[in-house]
């Protein structure tokens, strides 16, 4: 049995987590892989987080939706990259529709409360910040000039140039960018105003063309980066890649606004750091150098 674990570890790992670290031990992976497992350590330890229940009945997530309203999230209660999560949920027709479509990935699925804000991927290492990036839904900014295809066009190539496509998408002229585009009575056709932020579609990922900005450590509040230093104690690990939405930003105390961290990641992936579409990317080699001298205990089981 034992021996399957590992080749089906290995087997995952290759496919599916290309460019994630494995500097926790099982221990710590598994308290965080459960979404109910990170809000109980969140909960214990005076972390912000969202109120949220874990079901497999989908009339749970009905009945807590009209005990706490929308927006809401969601998600698998073990995955990652944003796989099956579904967000922001406005109604209880979209939240059928996640319901049934998150049980793919997962029997057990998540419904949580969502904060509209700005969101971040903090990567926490020895105890220490060592990057953060602020991410952002695919978009495009209009000129007044040129249509959202030509637009569309235009950042791709940017992209390209900029050698991004090693970790994010093009942008899409796909059926679900042209439905999203029309619920804002847009087209491919549209002409955005000058400087007017037109959005694709809803998901914050890299999968549908999403993009990153780096962050200067300068620009977080000193209290954000205790809380972030704060929780990686909590969970006993290594590393951590923290998803965290604050209403008003990170600049700003998360005690001075509404801020939720959504989970933890034990196994990070990392290389979204590297390729900012904005920003200057922080240099981690020594980070990752310390790292490698660790002794992990169950690295390669899952």
């Amino acid at each position: 049995m034992k021996f399957l674990k590992k080749n089906l570890y290995s087997y995952i790992s290759k496919k599916f987590m290309d460019g994630c670290t494995n500097y926790n031990s099982l221990e710590v992976r598994k308290s965080c892989r459960s979404k109910e497992q990170a809000r109980d350590t969140f909960a214990a330890n005076d972390i912000p987080h969202a109120k949220g229940e874990i079901f497999l009945n989908p009339l749970t997530a009905h009945k807590f939706a009209k005990e706490h309203g929308f927006p809401l999230v969601i998600k698998p209660n073990v995955g990652g990259f944003s796989r099956g999560s579904y967000f922001p949920i406005k109604n209880f027709k979209e939240l059928w529709k996640a319901i049934f479509l998150a049980k793919i990935w997962w029997p057990t699925s998540v419904v949580e409360q969502y904060l509209e804000g700005k969101n971040y991927r903090v990567l926490v290492a020895n105890g220490k910040v060592v990057s953060v990036i602020e991410r952002f839904a695919p978009f495009v900014k209009g000129n007044g000039q040129n249509t959202i295809s030509e637009l569309i066009d235009e950042e791709n190539e940017i992209r390209r140039k900029m050698g991004l496509f090693g970790c994010m998408s093009p942008l899409q002229k796909s059926t679900q960018t042209t439905d999203f585009l029309a619920r804002s009575n847009y087209d491919l056709n549209s002409i955005p105003a000058e400087n007017e932020h037109v959005k694709l579609f809803h998901r914050i990922a890299l999968a549908p063309g999403g993009v990153v900005e780096a962050i200067s450590q300068k620009e977080v509040a000193a209290d954000n980066l205790v809380l972030m230093e704060k929780t990686i104690k909590a969970f006993g690990a290594n590393i951590l890649g923290i998803d965290v939405i604050l209403e008003k930003g990170i600049d700003v105390s998360h005690k001075d606004q509404k801020c939720i961290l959504l989970e933890v990641n034990s196994r990070p992936y990392v290389k979204m750091h590297d390729y900012p579409r904005y920003g200057e990317k922080d240099d981690l080699t020594a980070v990752f150098a310390e790292l490698e001298q660790l002794e992990i205990q169950g690295a390669d089981v899952f």
